[in-house]
């Protein structure tokens, strides 16, 4: 009746079915929790990410890589960008650069070779007719510019102001000559619209 009135939760170090229910409940922890150990750097993650403290290998885009707004072709350079060269002019039969400063030269030379180039030289030979064109715009305003302080002269009885325009007129001429022949770009923004119109109404001779 003692051994009945045992709770099921009374055990007796000395007895044998304690020992044989001690040495099993052992073999089912060893067998779960002595699994073999496996480094962790062995287990190969399916992703792996870059770490933040290795900085990004920069890659260059492919050949056909453009960016929004930079696919435009190059613009290409103004008339006058390169040194004019020494080939002989259409219809003209002057090196190119001669034909392209004589339009800039003072005392008049310039307004008389800008006409003849515009009525002989063709289309075709762009550079020199801008240069024709813009030199004759400039000559007769500087013409214009002369008369009117000429007559300024004649009722002030002083022509001061005239010869400092024509010295200054006559400096600019050649430092236009100047910028023309070592093929540097010359444009008179204030002349633009007058070259233009000049340009296409001489129409050079078949």
């Amino acid at each position: 009746m003692a051994d009945a009135k045992k709770s099921k939760y009374e055990t007796d170090p000395l007895d044998p079915e304690f020992v044989r229910r001690t040495e099993e409940t052992s073999g089912r922890t060893s067998s779960i929790t002595e699994e073999p150990t496996r480094r962790f750097d062995e287990q190969q993650s399916p992703t792996s990410y870059p770490s933040v403290f290795v900085p990004p290998v920069y890659q260059q885009p492919p050949a056909n890589y453009t960016t929004f707004g930079t696919s435009a072709p190059p613009a290409s350079p103004p008339v006058g960008q390169n040194p004019p060269s020494d080939r002989a002019v259409t219809k003209l039969g002057l090196p190119e650069n001669i034909a392209s400063v004589l339009p800039y030269a003072p005392f008049y030379v310039g307004l008389i070779a800008s006409i003849i180039e515009l009525l002989i030289v063709p289309r075709g030979e762009v550079r020199v007719r801008l240069h024709a064109a813009q030199g004759l715009a400039l000559q007769l305003g500087i013409i214009v510019v002369s008369f009117f302080f000429q007559i300024i002269g004649s009722l002030t009885d002083t022509g001061f102001g005239g010869f400092l325009f024509w010295l200054a007129s006559t400096i600019f001429l050649i430092v236009s000559m100047t910028r023309v022949w070592k093929g540097k770009e010359h444009h008179i923004a204030a002349l633009g619209e007058a070259t233009a119109w000049i340009n296409q109404k001489f129409e050079p001779r078949k």
